[in-house]
């Protein structure tokens, strides 16, 4: 993608005096105060530590920003207000020119994880991890869920983190030589967003869970309207994220939320439009392209939304086509969905194709407990709906 041309303020101003009593200088056309820097243009691109001036004050990017107008927005604002300006710039001192790709763009490629399709511990006769993963070839999963007791993080059903079957199935798929990625949310119960008062009240419960099991990444399931659709909630997940991140830099961050067949809904925009505006440096942003009405040809709707998602990636940080892609996620539902939309076998296999040849940084779907065929059985909790052979979705998603 072709990227405007952008300019970083020169300023310098040296004095220099041999003793004291020394009369110093100014260089002509300069002044006392300090200079102003080039004004800021809605345009142009700026990056972190661009320096522009406002309304006779000076500010300085955090981060990538484009038409923003420079204001004192507090620190979840682009803008760092480095107070009033009244000099002039050297009219023959040429603008600093940054390098073409911003310093604090991720890079292209590192965010790839294994494929984690969903287990559930508890629910719909959980298979155990070691002869999915002897079947397979899978060697990671995604765990499901962490909810709230208070502004404590407790396994789904459980009273606490350790001790029960989440903690006995994590310690299977370790022993297995397995990864897990812990779901944090989801569409039901008492979740930690809603409960933990301040980012960094949520950002402790989140690391509770890090340092119970030495994760390498942690997955925040973000859905319904007391998460995804309540804003104050949906800000301070965001948030608590950037603490985890500032915490663990080796920790991967996921924002897993609902989509449309084209892409992010308003709540999805917004949600990701935030992540870039605090700062918040999300490693993956993935959807779940089911029960949204998809229709019969859900290849093309998960393309859609797929597409539709980087596209907002796009305009939101600046990215190429692939480093959008290097930080999206597909969180599918493999046979029938909710709202009876139908994902074969076969048609999984060209979604995983689809992910693979992108480059996505994430591939799952839900859930392993329904693995298994069940033709005409319904959406059930241990089976797909569909005939099929046991784990044939783990395996296709194990080539991601």
């Amino acid at each position: 993608m072709k990227l405007k041309k952008r300019y970083v303020a020169a300023l310098a101003v040296v004095l220099a005096a041999a003793g004291a009593g020394t009369t110093v200088l100014l260089a002509p056309g300069a002044s006392a105060a300090v200079a102003c820097a080039p004004a800021w243009r809605s345009s142009a691109v700026y990056v972190k530590d661009n320096t522009v001036s406002y309304q006779a004050k000076n500010y300085t990017a955090k981060w990538w920003t484009q038409g923003e107008v420079p204001t004192a927005s507090g620190q979840w604002g682009v803008w760092a207000d480095k107070g009033a300006c009244g000099g002039v710039v050297d009219p023959t001192t040429p603008p600093t020119t940054p390098p073409t790709t911003p310093p604090t763009t991720p890079p292209v490629t590192g965010t790839k994880m294994a494929a984690a399709p969903y287990i559930y511990p508890g629910w719909g006769n959980p298979p155990a991890p070691a002869t999915v993963m002897n079947a397979t070839g899978i060697k990671a999963f995604t765990i499901a869920f962490v909810l709230a007791n208070g502004c404590n993080p407790v396994w789904d059903g459980e009273s606490g983190l350790t001790g029960g079957v989440h903690a006995s199935t994590i310690a299977a798929i370790k022993a297995a030589g397995g990864d897990v990625v812990p779901s944090i949310g989801g569409w039901s119960g008492n979740k930690l967003g809603p409960n933990c008062a301040t980012p960094e009240l949520l950002a402790g419960a989140y690391q509770k869970v890090i340092d119970a099991f030495g994760l390498k990444a942690i997955d925040i399931d973000i859905e319904n309207t007391d998460e995804f659709e309540n804003y104050t909630v949906a800000d301070r997940i965001v948030g608590a994220l950037k603490i985890v991140k500032q915490k663990n830099p080796s920790v991967k961050t996921i924002l897993t939320f609902g989509t449309t067949p084209t892409g992010p809904n308003a709540h999805g925009i917004r949600l990701i439009n935030q992540a870039r505006a605090m700062g918040a440096d999300i490693d993956i942003f993935a959807q779940m392209p089911f029960d949204f009405s998809g229709g019969a040809d859900m290849y093309a709707s998960t393309v859609g939304a797929s597409e539709g998602l980087k596209n907002q990636l796009k305009s939101t940080f600046g990215w190429t086509d692939a480093q959008a892609y290097s930080h999206m996620g597909i969180s599918g539902m493999n046979g029938l969905s909710d709202q009876q939309e139908l994902t074969s076998t076969d048609t999984w296999t060209r979604i995983r194709d689809y992910a693979k040849n992108n480059n996505f940084a994430r591939f799952t779907f839900w859930a392993v407990n329904r693995d298994r065929g069940c033709a005409g059985g319904g959406v059930v909790s241990n089976c797909s709906g569909i005939a099929q052979s046991d784990w044939a979705f783990t395996k296709i998603s194990a080539g991601f």
